[in-house]
């Protein structure tokens, strides 16, 4: 079966990442003796800085993994919360329907740092300083700016101008776009982060109290205290307004990386862990669910039917996703009712031959459920400033090479690393927001605020609904796969909603059809759109199937005749998976594989 590259495998360890600089600075760690999660916080580390149109230190992480000593799957979100000054009467007093896309309104409090630092201090080995040095090295010395850095900054050149001067200053040079192919730095973000090691280690001797103390230095020292102070600024964002953020110094000291138990759904021999409710994990679950018994294994995997059948159990769970997700702190929501054998029955007996035109959340418990208002998406943008792009940087075709600085474009869509050391441990993460784009860079600190509330709803009554302390109902959705109750499998993909859709996929290919690895990322995909967009303005779209072009003619066609809206995507321009696996041979020995996907041309899979 035809493949882009080979399946990495081997006996020593694997990684695999969204840009090659972050998978081989996670493979260096465990040549040097380090662990899978060593690895895996300095690779996240790295992606910040040479992936910066797709996440920042500003952002959020949320991390799956599985302890092979204690024998234990965990997640650690390291989703922010809502600001205590941000509530939906906040908004609504200042003409918003919507939280804004871009902008400094739109901040949770940034968790990556809290996330990355739980995960090394609990089942790390590495200082703080090892783990951070790739990343500072990097900032101060120079990284390759990519093509889709280049456009993401080209993106938004007039913003940075003209109204966000601070993130001119980094990301322009002398007042030029950076050419792809060519060297940035950010000594701002390097200065950063070997400031918290100075003061961290000037607290502490011990590996876990400097971390700790790194820690409290984000969340309580310089670091907060200078995102506080920037917030208190005004400056332009979706609204087309200026307008200062809700960040607070209080808002940051009282948060923490929080450690939770996964949600687990059984297929077959698999056993699939996510995230809580708290993040869209459970539509995979959900769509897994609704397949189990219908014949999937006897179809085409390139063809309608394995196409159809997919779709339509997407619709069905990312409908109950707008009508049951949430954060479960605030929000109750029916983990075990929605995921119970006589609730997915009922779901799918309504799958049929055609596709479905109609929103269709379901109610596992009978009860009635809320949707927010659908129509807030058109009323939004007839008063609002969109000329920057949505809230999301959805991941865009890039134009000629000779035209390209001319286009507004927003390119990108999150990251992503896997690592599996030889000892069998596990981690993966898909970290995002805080991105160039997203709101002004904080110049004393090199790095700008993510945008996560935007995600939440201003409509009273529905689980996503704005509320202080409260973590939005993030796109963010790492996966971990036991096999017959062995831990097998870790993946992720940027692409905001399409995340459990191209997993999903993927997953699907590889246990039903016996497809490796690299086949399974290779093979023509696609995704859904019927449902409101988690990101401003939440454009709703009914029934759209967006295909990749290698699709046979033939199967489009037939999707067609069910009723499917297609559009035709580019050939290779759906996901960016990193898949990587662990298993015992007959010999006895834990043998791993990894692959990526060639889609962006960044993504690598390394290993020995």
């Amino acid at each position: 079966m035809f493949t882009t590259r080979p399946e990495i495998s081997g006996t020593f360890g694997v990684c695999a990442s969204t840009h090659w600089l972050g998978s081989q600075t996670a493979m260096s760690v465990l040549e040097r003796g380090g662990n899978a999660f060593d690895a895996a916080v300095a690779g996240g580390m790295v992606l910040q800085v040479v992936e910066p149109h797709l996440n920042g230190p500003g952002g959020e992480a949320s991390i799956m993994l599985w302890n092979e000593r204690q024998s234990c799957a965990q997640v650690i979100s390291g989703q922010g919360c809502a600001p205590s000054a941000a509530t939906p009467q906040y908004f609504k007093e200042r003409g918003m329907e919507q939280v804004p896309g871009i902008g400094l309104l739109a901040a949770t409090v940034p968790g990556a740092f809290g996330a990355w630092m739980r995960l090394l201090k609990d089942h790390g080995t590495w200082s703080l300083s090892d783990v951070l040095s790739p990343a500072i090295k990097l900032a101060q010395e120079g990284f390759p700016v990519s093509p889709r850095v280049s456009q993401a900054i080209a993106a938004v050149k007039p913003l940075f101008e003209n109204e966000w001067p601070s993130s001119g200053r980094q990301w322009l040079r002398q007042g030029k776009v950076p050419r792809p192919g060519s060297w940035i730095t950010n000594t701002s973000l390097a200065q950063t982060y070997s400031q918290v090691i100075a003061k961290a280690q000037s607290q502490s001797q011990q590996r876990e109290g400097q971390i700790d103390a790194a820690v409290r230095v984000w969340y309580g020292g310089f670091v907060a205290q200078e995102m506080d102070s920037f917030c208190r600024q005004s400056f332009v964002d979706s609204s087309g307004k200026p307008q200062t953020g809700l960040l607070r110094l209080a808002d940051l000291v009282n948060w923490e990386a929080q450690v939770e138990s996964p949600i687990w759904h059984d297929f077959g021999r698999y056993s699939v862990a996510k995230c809580g409710p708290w993040s869209q994990g459970l539509v995979m679950l959900q769509q897994l669910g609704l397949l189990e018994n219908k014949g999937l294994q006897n179809f085409d995997p390139h063809g309608a039917d394995f196409i159809h059948h997919i779709t339509e159990a997407c619709k069905l769970a990312m409908a109950d996703r707008l009508a049951w997700l949430g954060d479960p702190r605030f929000a109750d929501v029916p983990i075990e009712g929605l995921l119970s054998p006589g609730y997915i029955a009922q779901r799918a007996a309504l799958i049929s031959s055609q596709a479905s035109t109609a929103l269709r959340p379901g109610s596992p418990s009978g009860e009635a459920f809320k949707l927010p208002d659908l129509d807030v998406c058109r009323r939004t943008l007839a008063v609002s400033n969109s000329i920057y792009g949505v809230g999301e940087p959805t991941f865009a075709k890039l134009p000629d090479p000779s035209e390209w600085a001319s286009h507004e474009l927003f390119v990108g869509d999150t990251c992503h690393i896997n690592v599996i050391d030889r000892a069998g441990n596990m981690a993966c993460s898909t970290p995002s927001g805080g991105w160039l784009s997203s709101s002004p860079t904080i110049p004393s600190l090199g790095f700008a605020l993510n945008t996560r509330l935007q995600i939440s709803w201003l409509d009273e009554g529905v689980p996503n609904v704005l509320a202080p302390g409260k973590r939005p109902c993030t796109t963010l959705s790492p996966t971990l796969v036991m096999k017959d109750s062995k831990p097998y499998m870790v993946m992720g993909t940027p692409g905001g909603d399409q995340q459990d859709q191209w997993q999903t996929i993927f997953f699907l290919r590889h246990v039903l059809h016996g497809m490796s690895l690299q086949a399974a990322i290779d093979a023509p995909t696609w995704h859904v759109e019927h449902f409101p967009a988690s990101f401003w303005p939440h454009q709703l779209n009914l029934n759209r199937l967006v295909v990749e072009s290698r699709i046979q003619p033939s199967e489009i066609q037939a999707l067609k005749n069910m009723g499917h809206e297609i559009h035709l995507g580019d050939p290779w321009s759906e996901g960016r998976l990193c898949v990587s696996t662990r298993e015992f041979d007959k010999a006895g020995r834990l043998i791993f594989k990894t692959a990526a996907s060639p889609r962006g041309m960044q993504a690598f899979a390394v290993g020995r």
